[in-house]
Order: C-alpha cells, then sequence, then structure tokens
C-alpha cells in the first residue's frame, strides 16, 4: 500500500513481535497487509514519541486512519497525542473510546484534555460523571488530581488544597498515588510561597515513592535552590499546560453556566491549614 503524500513513510525493520500482545491480538481482525501497515505506523510511533513528537503524531493518526474500529488503535492515537500535547486530538481520541469500550476510566484523562484546551466548565461536568462511575482505585485518584489543577487555575485554590487534603487524610489509593497528591499540595504551597511547608510535604511525598518515579528528589532540589542535573533544569513548580487550540476543532456544545461553580475566591490558602508534619496531621502511615 502506497502512502499519500503527506503521510510518512512505513519505518524500515517492521516487527510484529515489538507491539503489545493486545495491538497484535486486534490486528488479526483485519487483512494481513492492512494489520502491516497499521502495525509499522504505531511501532514508529511508540519510538518516535520522545524523540520527534511531531512525526510520531503523524505515524500515529496513520494508524488511526486506516484502523479508527480497532479500540486499541484509537487508545494508542490517544495516548500519543496525550504525550505530544496534542490535547484537542487526544480528547477526540478518548472520547471515542469512551463510546466504544463504556469503561469510565477514561473519564479522568478527558477531563484533563478539556481543562487543557480550556474548557474548564465541561471539564467538571465530566468529574461530575466520574463520581458516579466505577473507577479503579488510581483513576479515582487521578480525577481528584484533575479537578484540584481546575480548581487552581479557575483561581480556587482553596478548593484544589481541600481536594487534595482530604484524599491524602482518608488514604485514598497505594503508595504510588498518595506521592502524587503529596507532590501536589506541595506544588500548590510552593506557588503560593510557603516553601517550608511545601518541602515538608515534598519529604513525605518521597516516603510512599520509592524508587523516585516521581522526581521528588529533583522537585526538593529546586525548592532549596541546589544545582540539579541537566535534564531536570526546566522543571516547573507547577504544571500548567501552555496550549492554544485551532478555534475550528473540537466543539461539543454550550458550556455550564457560570454559577455550576462552586466559587470559593481566589485567597491565599489558609496558613493554619498547613501542619508542621504532614505525616502526623494525616495520619497516613499508621500500620507500616
Amino acid at each position: 500500500m502506497e502512502p499519500a503524500d503527506n503521510e510518512p513513510q512505513l519505518p524500515v525493520g517492521y516487527d510484529e513481535s515489538q507491539l503489545p500482545p493486545g495491538v497484535r491480538a486486534e490486528l488479526k481482525g483485519v487483512n494481513k497487509q492492512m494489520a502491516t501497515v497499521i502495525g509499522g505506523h504505531l511501532q514508529a510511533a511508540g519510538e518516535l514519541v520522545d524523540i520527534d513528537p511531531d512525526l510520531a503524531l503523524r505515524h500515529v493518526m496513520v494508524a488511526r486512519r486506516l484502523g479508527s474500529r480497532l479500540p486499541v488503535v484509537r487508545e494508542m492515537a490517544a495516548e500519543v497525542a496525550y504525550a505530544v500535547e496534542a490535547f484537542s486530538t487526544a480528547l477526540t481520541e478518548y472520547r471515542a473510546l469512551h463510546r466504544m469500550t463504556g469503561n469510565d476510566d477514561y473519564l479522568p484523562v478527558i477531563a484533563d484534555c478539556e481543562r487543557a484546551v480550556g474548557k474548564h466548565q465541561n471539564a467538571l461536568r465530566t468529574l461530575r460523571d466520574a463520581q458516579q462511575a466505577r473507577l479503579s482505585p488510581a483513576q479515582r485518584i487521578e480525577a481528584v488530581l484533575v479537578e484540584a489543577g481546575i480548581r487552581e487555575d479557575l483561581g480556587q485554590r482553596p478548593e484544589a488544597a481541600r481536594l487534595l487534603k482530604q484524599a491524602i487524610g482518608a488514604n485514598q489509593g497505594g503508595h504510588q498515588e498518595q506521592a502524587r497528591l503529596r507532590v501536589a499540595y506541595a506544588n500548590l504551597l510552593a506557588s503560593n510561597g510557603q516553601v517550608e511547608q511545601a518541602l515538608e510535604w515534598l519529604a513525605s511525598a518521597r516516603k510512599h515513592d520509592r524508587n523516585d518515579v516521581l522526581g521528588v528528589d529533583a522537585l526538593i532540589a529546586v525548592l532549596r535552590g541546589e544545582e540539579i542535573e541537566p535534564e531536570s533544569d526546566e522543571f516547573e513548580i507547577m504544571d500548567v499546560e501552555e496550549y492554544h487550540p485551532d478555534p475550528g476543532e473540537d466543539s461539543d456544545g454550550d458550556l455550564l453556566p457560570e454559577d455550576a461553580i462552586t466559587t470559593h475566591g481566589a485567597q491565599d490558602l489558609d496558613e493554619n491549614s498547613v501542619t508542621e508534619d504532614p505525616e502526623t496531621e494525616m495520619g497516613d502511615e499508621k500500620g507500616e
């Protein structure tokens, strides 16, 4: 099959065995020639996503066009688009996946994409749907993190803090989820100028993130003004996505009215709400 003029060339040396088992299984449902083309583009996208994001996205979108009825293809298209910050495309793909599979675990990432393209009220509506859904424990934490980010964007910092501290205090999720919640709360404190308190919460996060998957050590070094490795020198305290969607893309109707959002104002975090000992306040280390 010859590629269109604007399509990337298939990679040389396509190896079906390099694809995840789920992808290989679904590709058996299409003819062998088409499966080879789709698989080749998916393999290229996976290999290029960290090297050449634009080319990776072009490859995965070819696979998506050819295999649009295959959920695993749509999922990889969504994941690559999300990874390269093509959030409008990711939103379209994740919504399609939710319709195709009925899996509500996609709702938090759908809300995050809506947030990234500036549809904050739509994102809150999606999260309200998620509250009624049967999410996995990890995705329930994801929903909390996304809503906290939305509230911060909307200037509702106390509400963002309340959501994070409530999830921490309830000891929701496992160690990694608790680490993520603590990092998010530390970021909130740091953005409010409460550096010492933020460092305490990062130290708490590090106890849960035992292999430093989240790079907590680097975050602590930044707040302390210490030298960090070159690959970490672009660290930003708050993870705010700067994205400007195509005005013609992905219009999905009216937004919720402004009064649909609970307004808490943009006041600073209450100093009295920050403990000197995060572990003692939350009591989450009991039994460990």
